[in-house]
């Protein structure tokens, strides 16, 4: 039945705030192409990453008038791989991301840390702990 996951589409609020924040201060570049007035295409290596206002997921997945209500807070977390956790963190540190708990050591093998975006989603930076 279901092989891979193809994409993941965050749903938001406000699609120019966390646009700016997604490309301005974390770097990701916006495919202007798979893009649309409700929609925002982030590039990531060997995945689909949207951006998709409340309103566009509505008229996406029904054909009936619908109300979707997103509550506040994560209700997912995002788990990003790079190769220096901690290089990265200050990296996004100096670009204004507030992180909820800096670079550890976690005991299922990965260095973490996490931060939230600017609507409450949470996101997870990693990379396998190094032998000492």
């Amino acid at each position: 039945m279901f092989h891979k996951i193809m994409a993941t589409e965050l749903l938001v609020r406000d699609l120019a705030r966390c646009t700016a924040f997604y490309r301005d201060t974390l770097g990701l570049e916006v495919n202007e192409s798979e893009s649309t007035p409700d929609s925002v295409s982030l590039r990531m290596e060997n995945m689909h990453f949207f951006l998709l206002e409340v309103s566009g997921a509505a008229q996406m997945i029904s054909d009936k008038p619908l109300e979707l209500k997103i509550g506040e807070g994560s209700r997912v977390l995002m788990a990003a791989g790079v190769a220096d956790v901690d290089a990265a963190y200050e990296e996004l540190k100096a670009r204004g991301v507030t992180f909820l708990k800096p670079p550890t050591d976690q005991p299922w093998g990965l260095r973490t840390a996490y931060f939230a975006d600017p609507e409450g989603n949470l996101w997870e930076i990693n990379q396998p702990v190094r032998a000492k």
